[in-house]
């Protein structure tokens, strides 16, 4: 019975410390901390983007919408680290009460063992096991007292050596014990600078927003210049419509919409199918103007309709096609810079506010394929931004929601 007993303590202890590996190693400490370097990785792309403007910085729309997005990340950042706090905290209290239970069971295994040795020094010394072998009534019995004698002097081994793993479990826990310990005062560390850095972050936006707010005149005269911009734009994109739609030859009269030949019917499908997986229009950048109707960051009252996304990038960068297909219209748009509007079957991608273009109207283009360069402002704080629309025939289309996450 003792051995079995021994036997299921130690069983028991293994099968706890495999179950306890799986969970300290788990997908969950992991995800913080793949979150945690895909946030930092954003900041420094932020922080990038406003040395671009560092030297000559001033207010402006384009750099309050930076900064709030980049507050945005921080604050998600010390989420994170709360997140691999607790964490942490969590796991080393599973370390001290594991350690408590290797100690107890360890203090447990170590009495009966002592118990053992006493017990067979007393009463099994080498004469006693001999004469306890050759007082066997017939060879049989021998044999098998021999045998239990064998195993009994195995089992006693085998004990020392679980003994020295317990102990040695016991030290690899502690070892563990500390590293948890450190690294948790180094996110708490972390997690002040951080909260020092946002709140510089924030009266920096604070300071924009108020220079800003005295220059409601001039946001006025650029929105009201934006808007016409835009407007053209849209009506460039109406007559694109409008041609495609003219083209009856090519569709029955039960047919609604684009004209599309069957090819085209198949470059729709797989446009549609993408939804949520397209590559975005440059390499690199965040979204600093979303679609639809939305308050203006500054003018009270006054409400932004943005028929795409905005997209702020770095200086010199270039704008690509999401996906294949062939371009219909190169525009230049007064106060727009240049226009492509690319066909997909019957979806249109626009990509507009470009200083020089690389293709021409009929030309087909695939998928990440550079289509022209995106204009730097220098008259308004060196701000690079794309703007990129998305249309369903005459349906406008949220770009974010077709989009991968970046």
């Amino acid at each position: 019975m003792k051995y079995s007993g021994s036997r299921l303590l130690i069983l028991t202890f293994f099968t706890f410390l495999a179950c306890f590996t799986l969970d300290v190693s788990g997908q969950s400490l992991e995800e913080l901390k793949r979150r945690k370097e895909k946030t930092a990785s954003e900041i420094e792309y932020i922080n990038n983007l406003l040395k671009e403007t560092n030297t000559n910085a001033k207010a402006s729309l384009n750099r309050l919408s930076v900064l709030e997005r980049q507050i945005n990340l921080q604050d998600r950042l010390i989420n994170n680290i709360t997140g691999e706090i607790g964490y942490l905290d969590s796991s080393i209290l599973q370390n001290i009460r594991r350690i408590d239970s290797l100690s107890s069971a360890l203090q447990s295994v170590k009495i009966k063992y002592a118990s053992m040795i006493r017990y067979a020094d007393r009463n099994q010394d080498n004469s006693n096991q001999l004469l306890f072998v050759l007082s066997a009534q017939d060879f049989n019995q021998a044999y098998k007292r021999f045998i239990y004698l064998k195993e009994y002097a195995d089992y006693r081994r085998k004990q020392a050596e679980k003994i020295t793993e317990f102990k040695n479990s016991i030290t690899n826990q502690l070892l563990e014990f500390n590293r948890q310990k450190d690294e948790k005062q180094h996110l708490l560390v972390l997690k002040v600078n951080q909260t020092k850095i946002i709140e510089r972050q924030k009266k920096q936006q604070k300071d924009v927003y108020a220079e800003l707010h005295q220059k409601e005149k001039d946001l006025n005269k650029k929105l009201e210049n934006q808007r016409k911009a835009e407007l053209r734009l849209e009506q460039e994109i109406e007559r694109v419509i409008a041609d495609e739609a003219r083209k009856v030859n090519r569709k029955t009269s039960t047919e609604k919409g684009f004209a599309l030949t069957s090819e085209e019917k198949v470059l729709s499908g797989d446009f549609s199918n993408n939804r949520g997986k397209f590559p975005w229009p440059v390499q690199r950048g965040l979204i600093t103007d979303h679609f639809g109707e939305h308050p203006h960051a500054v003018l009270k009252y006054v409400v932004v309709r943005n028929a795409g996304v905005d997209i702020t990038t770095q200086a010199n960068a270039k704008a690509r096609a999401i996906f294949k297909g062939e371009v219909t219209k190169v525009v230049a748009i007064p106060g727009g810079n240049i226009a492509v509007i690319i066909r997909h079957g019957n979806y249109l991608t626009v990509y507009s506010n470009l200083s020089e273009v690389f293709v021409k109207a009929g030309q087909q283009v695939e998928g990440k394929e550079d289509i022209g360069s995106i204009f730097t402002d220098q008259g308004d704080d060196n701000k690079t931004v794309l703007k990129f629309q998305l249309w369903k025939e005459n349906t406008k289309l949220d770009p974010e929601e077709w989009l991968k996450h970046m």
